[in-house]
């Protein structure tokens, strides 16, 4: 008996082929080399073409009217001070603001314990009637 060692020649082996990438790779680095060359050098300074100085000064700014919305604990709403009861008048204060121009400024300022659906029900209010100058004021009370 027999055994047939290493190739024999029978044709049935895969052949093993291999890419030489050698060649591929030193041609990337000259490529890199050349693109690191020819870029320009950056420099670190920003060239800003700056206003020149105006001899005129802006027109001073009229101050706007500001509008002190408040939210008490127990829902009530006041409006510069004076207590809102019904719905429709707070709507009717809030169209007659808007229409105004300059529109003037709402300072809402709820109370820590006021319900958020109060709030809420002023928030609406005001963007129903295109009131677009409110924003929240004391907000330092909730950071106790």
């Amino acid at each position: 008996m027999g055994m047939n060692v290493g190739s024999g020649g029978g044709g049935h082996e895969a052949e093993m082929v291999e890419l030489n990438t050698t060649p591929l790779i030193d041609v990337m680095l000259v490529l890199l080399v050349m693109l690191i060359i020819t870029i320009p050098i950056q420099t670190h300074a920003v060239k800003l073409d700056m206003p020149r100085p105006n001899a005129n000064p802006p027109p001073q700014e009229i101050e706007p009217v500001i509008i002190q919305l408040g939210v008490d604990f127990d829902g009530t709403v006041t409006w510069d001070g004076n207590i809102v009861s019904d719905p429709a008048v707070l709507e009717g204060y809030m169209k007659q603001a808007a229409e105004k121009d300059p529109q003037p400024e709402m300072h809402l300022k709820p109370n820590r314990l006021a319900k958020y659906e109060k709030v809420a029900q002023v928030l609406a209010a005001a963007q129903r009637n295109g009131v677009v100058k409110i924003g929240f004021v004391g907000n330092e009370q909730y950071m106790q």
